[in-house]
Formats: C-alpha cells, sequence, structure tokens
C-alpha cells in the first residue's frame, strides 16, 4: 500500500538557512463535517497494492504527482485503465469513483538522480476522468502562484499509515523556495505524493503546489513541494493544443541502482 514519495537526504542544496516555524499537528478527516471543504481531494488507487493523492481541479481533471504515474522499480508507464479516483474516501467508502480516460505528464519529468531538482520541479500530472464529478458537496479547486517563503500553508493526504481517511494539517510553511521547488515543514509520509498544498485567503483554499517528495534538512523531517503554477499551465497547454489528446512523447524514467545512490550536489537518494 505504500506508493513512492522519494526519500532525500538534504545536506547542501539549499543556500537558506531555513526557518523554524510552529506547524499545527494532523488531524483525521473522520466525518462528513470534518471533509467539508475538502471533499475534492481523494485517493488514487494505483493498481493492486501502491495509491498517491490527488485533487479536483475541474469536474473531470485530477492534479497529482507525476512520479504516480509510474512503477519506480521498473520504469513502466502505468496503464490509464489501472488508475481509479475515490473522492473524499473516508472508512472505506468514497463520495464518487471514477476511472481515468486518460492522462498528461509533465513532458520534463524524469526522475534522475543527476537532475533531482529538476524532477521536483516538474512532478506534475493531469488525470482526465472517464467521467465528471457533478455533485454539490465536492467543488473542484482553484489554483495560483506559488507562496513566498515564510508564508502559511496546508496539506490534505493520505498515507500508508493514514490509508482509509484523509488527514489535514492546517498550518505548516513554506521553509524555502529552490529552483522551482518549494521546501515545506508539513508532514508527509508514503502514499502523501500528489496531496495538494494549499493557502486559505479570504476562507477559500486554493492550490499552490504539490507533495512530491520527503526530505530531511538538518535532521528535521520536510517535504518538498513542486512550484506548481508554470507547469501547470504548460500541462494545461499541451492538453488545449492537442485538443484533449495526450500525445507528447513520454519522459525517460531511470531508477537508481545500488551504486547510484552517491551524492550529487549534497543530495542523497535513499531507496523508500
Amino acid at each position: 500500500m505504500k506508493r513512492g514519495l522519494v526519500f532525500l537526504v538534504m545536506l547542501l542544496i539549499l543556500a537558506s538557512e531555513g526557518r523554524s516555524e510552529t506547524s499545527s499537528g494532523l488531524r483525521t478527516l473522520m466525518t462528513g463535517d470534518d471533509s467539508r471543504g475538502w471533499k475534492a481531494v481523494g485517493r488514487l488507487n494505483i493498481g493492486s497494492n501502491t495509491f498517491c493523492t490527488g485533487a479536483l481541479i475541474a469536474p473531470d481533471l485530477v492534479l497529482t504527482a507525476a512520479h504516480c504515474m509510474y512503477d519506480m522499480d521498473t520504469g513502466r508507464r502505468i496503464a490509464d485503465s489501472e488508475v481509479e479516483f475515490l473522492a473524499d474516501w473516508r472508512g472505506g467508502r468514497a463520495a464518487a469513483y471514477r476511472g481515468v480516460r486518460r492522462s498528461l505528464v509533465h513532458p520534463d519529468f524524469a526522475a534522475s538522480v543527476e537532475d533531482f531538482a529538476g524532477r521536483v520541479a516538474h512532478d506534475v500530472a493531469i488525470l482526465e476522468l472517464d467521467q465528471p464529478i457533478r455533485n454539490g458537496s465536492i467543488e473542484p479547486f482553484s489554483t495560483q502562484a506559488r507562496p513566498v517563503e515564510g508564508a502559511e500553508v496546508g496539506v490534505v493526504s493520505y498515507a500508508h499509515d493514514r490509508a482509509e481517511n484523509a488527514s489535514l494539517q492546517e498550518v505548516c510553511h513554506v521553509l524555502a523556495r529552490h529552483n522551482g521547488s518549494l521546501v515545506l515543514s508539513c508532514d508527509v509520509d508514503f502514499g502523501s505524493s500528489g496531496a495538494p498544498v494549499f493557502v486559505i485567503e479570504n476562507g477559500k483554499a486554493r492550490i499552490v503546489s504539490l507533495v512530491s517528495a520527503k526530505a530531511r534538512l538538518r535532521g528535521e523531517p520536510v517535504a518538498l513541494g513542486t512550484s506548481l503554477q508554470a507547469p501547470l499551465e504548460e500541462l494545461m497547454a499541451m492538453r488545449d493544443a492537442g485538443d484533449g489528446v495526450f500525445g507528447r512523447p513520454e519522459p525517460v524514467v531511470r531508477r537508481l541502482s545500488a551504486t547510484a545512490t552517491g551524492s550529487v550536489t549534497g543530495a542523497k537518494f535513499l531507496r523508500p
């Protein structure tokens, strides 16, 4: 039941010394009242035994991490028919179940040790559902530009130890921005890949990033998120230009060997 958060030991990749911010703990969304406003977040079941987190940004479009669409052991692209979106999955039930008709992964995404920053910066995919979700209680999220360093954000995610109910962390922080990625104080784990990172303004949540990886910064756990705006705009433009036909070349995904886990610009990748 584990899916794809790549672990990084971050040694020298940040010029910033980061910040020490107070963050809230996780709150499990057990009831309909708990999940009100968050029902467009769902679990993405992938194959028979793995999952990610995704979020609706239109009645028929789910936003998630690009690496969720790959078998990271073999590099095989996951068939769209093997993916199911379960909106507001709680306690064994979902508010809506949908298959994936087709998917589009950012063409610059590649899981390579040589360019971990580029991997995170382009770790974005959109999934077109086989039927739109039109439910008055499930409202797709809007997106907006990435937050500034020090901004308060929140995250709603599933994970291997909370697979049956999403959890909300209402307050975590942007610790740093680095080459198209964000370093966040948010609490994430396996299954959180693709989870939406929000800012809340005027009582409305908007997605500003996606969870791409789990990391450690000076011994403390952090999350790495994609700076969403530019790669998402590129994906949507590709979708529109192709009249909905997702036909761009697939990125090459390379799996690290046991001898390829060394440090590159101070970052060390570990297999989860």
